[in-house]
């Protein structure tokens, strides 16, 4: 009989969590103008919200915290994490900062400015609003089948290298770069082949233009790479990360997803002429070059999380927990974005909610009636989150409108996994039931989906 799959690790602490009730959360979530970003830690029962900086640090990460160096210059940590990314990542030049979205704001001070163009794959929050912010265009060339979310496609979060090559062909001398969200959360948390890394980065060179990557989970990508694309079947995680990067100029990492820390970033890059560019707005923006926004403890945890990071036993347990809740979906006939994401779950709330008016914000519907049910929170990753046309101040409507639930890393059981797939279902069945969403109240001039107060329609 073959043994049951089993994860890579033992619990060695446990943290108490509470249950509330539906009266409880109806009121919490009322005086948080539904918002789920609004709500206390302790009103929410499973934290889907992010895996970002959510997730449990193993034994060697906090052994070595305890041994961090606090040096405001030249401290032991900085080369310990510089010596890690290069030899995971193989760059020679790096920033430390303090999480993935003030790396965007060091690289893109440097490289982005107005009316600029910036063509890649389904760019995330932060990265466009990083764009738009300098009155730059992120432009998506992601393929057409991740939009399809009941199509098996390996690789949904692959750049149409097609629409690229015709987008660099009429504006090349407005795009300071390409780049390249590995994995692609927006699409649902799928993986880019290294097949179309490699024609990416070859269309970009064709053009004189360097490709980035946002390279929260790259370690993500390169499980995907092993078990989904010939050729890559027998190399390890690390060999495969090697030659993804190979196709890159420079990076930007929020190491709070796949180097499994609670905070920290940073930059890397081939070039010692962007370096010294980029550095003089690390200094600005975060500290020291040596620092760059980061406790010395912190980098030395980030060193030991991008190795632990890269190794196929823990990407395998990390990948299937999440595979686990997509097949329970899946038995209850509850559609989300197929094949099942590295770090979440992304249910098609326009498939879900469908008498919802794309107006009345489906998947923030969705993401509240999810919490109420059981004081499960996830994100919505749709209406709220593609803001207002930054020209005619409209709302922006996506093709996709889904309710993500972010799995944190070696946080939760597949105990959780099934709470959480009953809660959704409860919430399917009822569906025909739910035909009122939410319309804002306020918003921000950007990245309003983190801050906006809404009321009931």
């Amino acid at each position: 009989m073959e043994l049951p799959f089993a994860e890579s690790y033992k619990i060695k602490m446990v943290e108490t969590i509470r249950r509330s009730t539906r009266e409880e959360r109806e009121q919490w979530i009322k005086v948080a103008k539904y918002n789920l970003f609004n709500l206390k830690s302790d009103q929410v029962f499973i934290d889907l919200l992010t895996d970002s900086g959510t997730g449990a640090m193993s034994d060697k990460q906090w052994s070595a915290m305890m041994i961090g160096d606090e040096s405001y210059a030249g401290a032991s940590s900085y080369y310990n994490l510089k010596n890690a990314i290069k030899n995971i990542l193989d760059f020679n030049y790096f920033l430390p900062t303090h999480q993935g979205r003030a790396a965007e704001n060091v690289l893109f001070s440097v490289l982005v400015k107005e009316g600029d163009y910036v063509p890649g794959n389904s760019h995330f929050d932060t990265t466009k609003g990083h764009i738009e912010f300098r009155k730059a265009h992120a432009v998506d060339c992601t393929i057409d089948e991740a939009s399809d979310t009941e199509l098996y496609h390996p690789f949904k979060g692959n750049v149409d290298t097609n629409k690229l090559d015709q987008f660099l062909a009429e504006h090349a001398s407005k795009v300071p770069f390409v780049i390249v969200t590995i994995t692609n959360n927006t699409a649902g948390g799928q993986p880019v082949s290294m097949e179309c890394l490699k024609e990416t980065y070859k269309i970009a060179q064709k053009y004189g233009k360097m490709v980035v990557f946002d390279s929260a989970r790259f370690a993500e990508n390169a499980y995907f790479i092993k078990i989904r694309e010939k050729g890559y079947e027998n190399k390890s995680i690390k060999e495969i990360v090697r030659e993804m990067f190979s196709y890159t100029d420079a990076m930007t990492m929020s190491s709070k997803k796949d180097a499994i820390v609670n905070m920290g970033g940073f930059i890397a890059m081939r070039s010692e002429e962007l370096f010294k560019k980029a550095t003089v707005f690390n200094i600005m923006f975060e500290g020291y070059i040596t620092y760059g926004g980061m406790s010395g403890r912190d980098m030395n945890a980030l060193a030991v999380g991008l190795d632990e990071g890269t190794e196929f036993n823990y990407l395998e347990t990390r990948i299937k927990q999440v595979e686990y809740l997509g097949n329970r979906l899946k038995e209850f006939g509850i559609p989300f974005q197929s094949p099942s994401g590295g770090h979440a779950i992304f249910v098609d709330a326009n498939k879900v909610l469908p008498n919802i008016p794309k107006e009345q914000c489906r998947a923030q519907t969705l993401a509240i009636e999810l919490y109420l049910e059981a004081g499960i929170r996830g994100v919505e990753i749709g209406t709220l989150l593609a803001d207002r046309d930054p020209v005619t101040r409209e709302n922006r409507y996506p093709k996709l409108e889904f309710l993500r639930l972010a799995i944190p890393r070696r946080v939760y059981t597949n105990n959780h996994m099934d709470v959480i797939a009953v809660a959704l279902k409860n919430v399917f069945d009822r569906r025909d039931k739910i035909t009122k969403g939410f319309r804002i109240l306020s918003e921000a001039p950007i990245m309003r989906h983190f801050t906006v107060e809404l009321e009931r329609a």
